[in-house]
């Protein structure tokens, strides 16, 4: 399991991933990787998650990136001491590489910012890099 964790303006993200045996087909060249992230706001005041911004990289350096609003289909708002937590999934065509990140968030006074999601590992079990 890889793990990351960041704070950008009171607003915290952590990320687990994992390795999805059941999901990939590694002799069709298809490895597939959970990963639960958790959003905690730590700040005062109350903020809604817009969009996601995401830059995976592959093990030969093959870089994707994938923008849109939401997560998993929410907005979330997240009130000072609220958390939001959910789990996704990414394909890749390699047993490892990277994925980081940002969400575009909004505070109730109107300012957007980029809450950063720190870079963390897709690793299949037995693939080392």
């Amino acid at each position: 399991m890889s793990s990351s964790e960041t704070v950008t303006r009171g607003l915290r993200v952590r990320v687990e991933a994992r390795f999805s045996p059941n999901h990939s087909a590694p002799k069709k060249r298809e490895w597939f990787f959970l990963y639960t992230i958790q959003i905690k706001n730590e700040a005062s005041g109350t903020v809604q998650l817009l969009n996601r911004h995401w830059v995976i990289t592959d093990a030969h350096g093959h870089v994707e990136e994938v923008r849109g609003p939401g997560v998993v289909g929410k907005q979330p708002v997240l009130k000072s001491g609220e958390s939001f937590e959910y789990t996704s999934g990414c394909p890749l065509k390699t047993p490892f590489g990277s994925m980081r990140g940002s969400y575009e968030m909004v505070s109730e006074a109107g300012d957007r910012f980029d809450a950063a999601i720190a870079p963390f590992a897709l690793r299949e079990n037995e693939a080392f890099n």
